[in-house]
């Protein structure tokens, strides 16, 4: 029997070489794309790649997949070897400079990158992949006016790109080394308090090389009376994937304003336009408050989905509140009408004196919206927002709040 055996593949080990043999370049380039996608083997798809060009010296797209692979593969003298010679060639096609952008982005030549895209749109101005490996390799060398450029050009074409969207909104923060900023916030309660509330916000931001720093004052009208609070808050990169969210405030008018607030946070930009962050968040009146907080969140073409949620425990039970948000974006990520609908209170509110007296416990419901808009570098919002509030047991009020909000970048 293991004779048999033997005599067969010696039999048809010739044959399959025989008939690979007669596979066009065609035949030959699916065959590798089948063991590159489906089985994952680098180096087979690597061989049938070899004997496609054999065939087809002049094949570009083979010559391109077969630098594709020698990048997957990470050997990345062989890619760089495969597209250099296809650059001798004046080859124009938009695959090829995308895939040898991509081999010198991963492996941190942005500036070459950056080079070979241009070239590429010299070609193809319209490219979307072109467009936006620019904006991420101008992003990951720091130089965010340049990255906000190409994103602005990727976005003309193309406003529903989900991935360009995501990252429009991380630029969003860094292209402007400096910011001011006003807002103004009303409040109006039917039955809970007698006087309307008044907070105004003036904040300064400077982008630094390691993040974005706010300096922010802020001044309140609550039950009548008058208080102010000073606010930093710190937003420094750890990497590509990761950053925090570092804040802090103190006011000598407790009651109007806790007289400290800190909080920290781990944000993460995931892959597939997915977002996330866990933290915390404390205030203090005449003891602590502590709250911990997670998010997730998502872009879908020019969408923004967010829920958030804020987890307070003490020693009876755990009260907690919900939040959804959506956004979407018009055509930069500055332009957006945004809805939310929750319950609860949340600290980042300027309701948050209200926590002091443990009426975050009770039910709240609360539904608004959101529009902003910039004209060159000047930023408008306006919202509005309503919540229905149990503020003591089984009794119930009604508020309304509008906030108008202005920044200028520079």
């Amino acid at each position: 029997m293991k004779k048999y055996f033997g005599f067969l593949l010696l039999v048809l080990l010739p044959l399959n070489a025989y008939s690979q043999q007669n596979l066009s370049a065609d035949e030959l380039f699916v065959k590798a794309r089948t063991a590159a996608f489906d089985e994952k083997d680098y180096t087979k798809s690597i061989d049938l790649a070899k004997q496609a060009l054999e065939k087809a010296p002049n094949y570009t797209d083979i010559s391109v997949f077969l630098g594709r692979l020698y990048t997957w593969n990470k050997d990345t003298e062989a890619a760089r070897a495969v597209f250099t010679e296809l650059g001798k060639k004046e080859v124009q096609d938009e695959d090829y400079f995308i895939a040898y952008a991509s081999l010198e982005y991963w492996n941190d030549d942005n500036t070459k990158a950056i080079e070979i895209i241009d070239k590429g749109l010299s070609y193809h101005p319209n490219s979307e992949a072109l467009l936006l490996l620019k904006a991420r390799a101008h992003y990951a060398n720091k130089e965010y006016q340049e990255a906000e450029t190409a994103i602005k050009n990727l976005l003309a074409i193309n406003p529903k790109n989900t991935e360009a969207i995501n990252l429009a909104v991380r630029i969003n923060d860094l292209a402007a080394k400096n910011a001011i900023s006003v807002t103004y916030n009303y409040s109006h309660f039917d039955k809970q308090f007698p006087d309307d509330w008044h907070i105004v916000s003036v904040g300064y931001k400077r982008v630094t090389p390691i993040g974005s720093v706010i300096l922010r004052a802020n001044y309140a009208n609550k039950f009548a009376e008058n208080g102010v609070q000073a606010e930093l808050e710190a937003y420094p990169r750890l990497s590509d994937m990761f950053y925090l969210y570092v804040g802090g405030a103190y006011s000598n008018d407790v009651g109007i304003f806790p007289k400290y607030r800190t909080g920290v946070s781990l944000n993460a930009n995931l892959p597939h336009s997915f977002e996330a962050e866990i933290g915390y968040r404390q205030l203090y009146f005449s003891n602590n408050i502590w709250m911990y907080t997670a998010s997730v969140g998502k872009y879908y073409k020019n969408f923004w989905f967010n829920i958030r949620t804020y987890i307070t425990p003490d020693n009876k039970n755990i009260s907690h509140s919900y939040t959804g948000t959506i956004r979407y974006y018009t055509k930069s990520a500055q332009d957006y009408f945004a809805f939310q609908i929750g319950t609860g209170i949340s600290p980042e509110e300027s309701r948050n004196n209200l926590l002091e007296n443990e009426t975050f416990k009770l039910k709240t419901f609360k539904v608004g919206g959101e529009y902003n808009f910039s004209i060159k570098r000047n930023l408008f919002s306006i919202g509005t927002m309503y919540y229905n509030q149990e503020y003591r047991p089984n009794e119930k009020g009604n508020q309304f709040d509008v906030t108008l909000g202005y920044t200028r970048k520079f």
